[in-house]
């Protein structure tokens, strides 16, 4: 499956073909738009590839990719070779697992499948024989990960955690089709730190919405007082609005500058408007309520979360001397919010998309005494006024 990727601010179209990595560059900005238009031009393209009727020509007839040394590999399909033991290579046979997975993926999870293999698997694995991948070569590769750089950091126990869920997949498929014990027997995942949950306090919240651009307050009342996803957010149309009944109806998300289907059913519900929510949405549809998304740029196109975040989030919490926190600690923030005020936890689980309460319990619930300060209050209130000798004794 490929993609359209961006570099220094130009997009491109990122595909295999033929058996090699292909790389075409545009002379489009990254911007949504131009993202879906490329998307439906990379869709054709698979499609095609997919079907054997794929002409590289026609689609990059200016290419440095069409010279006699590559034509030839550029316009005939690979399949998977077979060893003498009767089990392909890594390489080979990873290419045909993900062409017959893909179609049941999101395309956000295929990207990020995509990204695991040519990244971490192939470089790893790629010359061996899936047949003789071996318990230790899956544990030193899973130690060599914790080494990966990742920008300023190395590569944090959930990315290996996921980089290593696409290897198992691949290993057990194959196991399953040659006919071999998969070497995933007994490997446990990585255990995770707690989630990095850093609410902002209701003085910090009126400090940052008295300050921020006036065409920038609606959008963030309602990340901070709704705790809807970014992408919720980003993609919110207004035909899942509902004023009458003061919902939000979570039904499409925003992924990558494309529309698409929540990740989990759990995800699909809809969200109360409280009294600062509903009256941003009102004010906002007399500013955007013409256009499809409820957050727009000028053109009628849905925000880049990405520009958002550098042009206006980071810069304003340095203005207003506040800790440097991501933008999705407004939905954290709204979950002990909703905590602190005593709303029921199964209620606000489903608000939030949440299957359970667990998380409510494990993560956030520790925040609450820092909002209420009513550190064991109510319950010492409670034995004062019912127990013989206390305070409050019962007449």
């Amino acid at each position: 499956m490929g993609s359209v990727r961006s570099r220094e601010g130009i997009l491109f179209f990122d595909f295999r073909f033929g058996g090699m990595r292909c790389r075409e560059q545009t002379l489009l900005d990254d911007t949504p738009g131009n993202r879906q238009r490329l998307e439906v031009f990379m869709e054709k393209i698979d499609r095609e590839i997919k079907q054997g009727t794929f002409e590289y020509e026609k689609y990059f007839p200016n290419s440095k990719k069409l010279n006699p040394a590559t034509i030839a590999g550029l316009t005939k399909q690979t399949r998977p070779t077979v060893s003498k033991s009767g089990t392909p290579l890594f390489n080979d046979f990873v290419e045909e697992w993900y062409m017959e997975c893909e179609v049941a993926w999101k395309i956000s999870y295929q990207k990020t499948v995509r990204g695991n293999i040519e990244k971490h698997l192939k470089p790893a694995f790629g010359e061996k024989e899936v047949s003789h991948i071996t318990k230790g070569d899956i544990l030193k590769f899973r130690s060599s990960l914790a080494k990966v750089p990742n920008g300023k950091k190395v590569l944090s126990p959930s990315r290996i955690n996921h980089i290593m869920t696409t290897l198992r997949m691949i290993l057990n498929d194959a196991a399953d089709r040659s006919h071999f014990s998969t070497p995933f027997v007994g490997i446990k995942p990585l255990k995770v730190p707690p989630t990095d949950v850093d609410p902002f306090t209701i003085k910090e919240i009126n400090l940052f919405l008295s300050s921020i651009r006036a065409d920038f307050l609606n959008y963030y009342t309602v990340r901070f007082f709704s705790a809807l996803r970014t992408g919720e957010v980003d993609g919110l149309q207004w035909q899942y609005v509902d004023f009458d009944r003061r919902l939000i109806l979570i039904r499409e998300t925003l992924v990558q500058g494309r529309i698409e289907t929540p990740k989990t059913a759990g995800s699909i519900r809809e969200v109360y408007m409280s009294g600062p929510v509903l009256e941003a949405m009102k004010k906002q549809s007399e500013v955007t309520g013409h256009s499809k998304f409820v957050f727009c740029s000028r053109t009628g196109e849905a925000l880049d979360h990405r520009n958002i975040t550098k042009r206006i989030w980071y810069p304003m919490l340095k203005l207003l001397k506040l800790k440097p926190r991501r933008p999705y600690q407004t939905r954290h923030t709204t979950a002990t919010l909703w905590l602190a005020a005593g709303e029921n936890p199964e209620w606000i689980a489903r608000q939030m998309g949440h299957t359970s309460t667990e998380m409510l319990f494990t993560v956030y619930s520790r925040y609450v005494p820092n909002l209420t300060r009513n550190d064991g209050f109510a319950f010492e209130n409670l034995l004062c006024s019912r127990l013989i000798g206390g305070s409050h004794d019962e007449q």
